[in-house]
């Protein structure tokens, strides 16, 4: 069976089905569960061989070696998370959560703790099926139930159907199970069971999952955010930034938005040589205004696949935006492109906390000395402990090798904060003012530097793609050429 994706969600994962399995479309999986027959679960399963066809020759029965990653539709979507774009996140729902083991309890309470699931509450209790089975007798079930059950393949539907007619209408169900069968799997998508998962998992995986039962097919994708944020003033963020942006569009042809978040003093249109009438700071002042559109109207056109939202850049008032401004505002941009790049001020602010903990990636931008080092290293820790279920941020030493100046060896730099660096930059400050004064990326004024290519790669490592291969050169053009 071949997985599906949709381009509105990278993981909303889809199984191709035989012409005689349909699974319930409109039913609750508590209509589905109560119209299917215990005495012979695997009644409507077609014979193994049935199933096989040329594109899918994995047999029922259990999985081994590279069958399993198939077989298993967590592993599936570690496959697709490896291209995704942004997360989304999780609604405003209750999960009550239903354990047998210590391992997936301890994956279940550090899922409900990310950053992507804090608008859900959740409950996590000991028990499984059996549990969920008692508890519901005189109470109404949540959104959603998480059961997990070591049970054979008939015990597990046996307590499904059970919990099946204590469960709301609407309630949504995933179980975690031993069993890694994909005539089991086939059957509990039938009965309307919403997802079913197979150990080993971690929590990130989890969220995901949780994430496409809630997802709208009709919404637009969620891009993916990434911040920039210099350890000191004056480290380089703002022109790491806008260069990442340029090489996403420019080099590896992917749409991108560059956001000036530095108000004040933002130097993103100076660097694109753009002077919009609008931007960033009409967006933040009227978020609710703020549609396709008029997002259109505010951005300035950099190239045909980079846009700009830049800063006023002026003193002529005080800039008081309010964090939830800030987070509306974003969320309403990373709906238009596939990379949405902020540029963050060197400023500590509630809005600022929250983007580097709210963002898909960040990237810190530090000076090999040590106030860098000190201020990398708490900006560092604040994110694991709010993000414990995402990748490090990434470390870029800028200025490295300034004549007469001493400095902390970009190895005991990246160890001291248990990061390595993804780009070390030489200082040069020939190339880099001259193309601060052009209004120029480096790799427009000179795309074969050692800066340059450095940042092409973090460009590549940011959105894990690779540039797209030159179209061939036909015989003739070559001739034409040489005349």
């Amino acid at each position: 069976m071949k997985p599906q994706t949709t381009p509105q969600d990278p993981f909303d994962l889809k199984f191709e089905a035989d012409d005689d399995f349909v699974p319930p479309a409109d039913e609750t999986w508590r209509e589905a569960a109560a119209a299917s027959s215990i005495d012979d679960p695997f009644h409507d399963i077609p014979d193994p061989e049935a199933l096989q066809t040329p594109d899918d020759d994995l047999s029922l029965g259990e999985a081994t070696g590279s069958e399993l990653v198939r077989a298993n539709p967590v592993h599936e979507l570690i496959s697709s998370a490896e291209h995704a774009l942004g997360d989304a996140m999780v609604p405003r729902i209750t999960i009550h959560a239903f354990f047998t083991t210590p391992e997936i309890a301890e994956v279940v309470e550090r899922a409900t703790s990310d950053r992507r699931m804090e608008k859900a509450s959740s409950n996590i209790r000991p028990g499984g099926l059996a549990a969920a089975v008692e508890t519901y007798q005189n109470q109404a079930t949540p959104s959603l139930v998480i059961v997990e059950s070591a049970e054979a393949p008939a015990e597990l539907l046996a307590g499904l159907d059970a919990l099946a007619e204590v469960c709301d209408p609407g309630t949504k169900v995933m179980v975690v199970g031993a069993a890694n069968d994909i005539a089991l799997y086939r059957e509990l998508m039938r009965r309307g069971v919403s997802e079913y998962l197979v150990p080993p998992f971690d929590a990130l995986q989890l969220v995901r999952s949780v994430s496409n039962l809630y997802a709208d097919p009709s919404a637009p994708f969620v891009g993916r955010q990434v911040a920039f944020c210099g350890a000191k003033g004056g480290a380089g963020a703002s022109t790491i930034a806008h260069n990442v942006a340029h090489s996403i569009s420019e080099r590896l042809h992917t749409g991108a938005v560059l956001v000036d978040l530095d108000l004040p003093f933002g130097t993103a249109g100076l660097d694109f040589n753009q002077d919009p009438l609008q931007g960033v700071h009409d967006a933040l002042t009227q978020p609710d205004r703020l549609d396709p559109v008029l997002m259109d109207r505010m951005m300035a056109r950099c190239t045909e696949r980079l846009s700009l939202f830049a800063a006023p850049a002026t003193l002529d008032t005080d800039y008081d935006i309010t964090p939830e401004a800030f987070d509306e505002v974003t969320q309403k941009i990373r709906a238009s492109a596939p990379f949405v790049i902020l540029d963050l001020p060197h400023v500590w602010t509630a809005w600022k906390r929250k983007i580097l903990t709210s963002s898909d990636d960040l990237v810190i931008v530090a000076t090999p000395d040590l106030a860098s080092l000190r201020n990398a290293k708490n900006m560092i820790d604040l994110v694991r402990r709010a993000r414990p279920n995402d990748a490090p941020p990434r470390l870029v030493l800028n200025q490295v090798g300034v004549p007469g100046r001493p400095e902390i060896p970009a190895k005991d730099f990246g160890q001291a904060l248990g990061v390595t660096p993804s780009a070390v930059l030489a200082f040069d400050a020939k190339l880099f003012g001259q193309a601060a004064n052009n209004g120029q990326m480096l790799a427009e004024l000179a795309p074969k530097s050692k800066s340059a290519e450095a940042l092409d790669m973090l460009a590549q490592q940011i959105t894990r793609r690779d540039p797209p291969a030159a179209a061939p050169t036909s015989f003739l053009a070559s001739l034409f050429k040489r005349k």
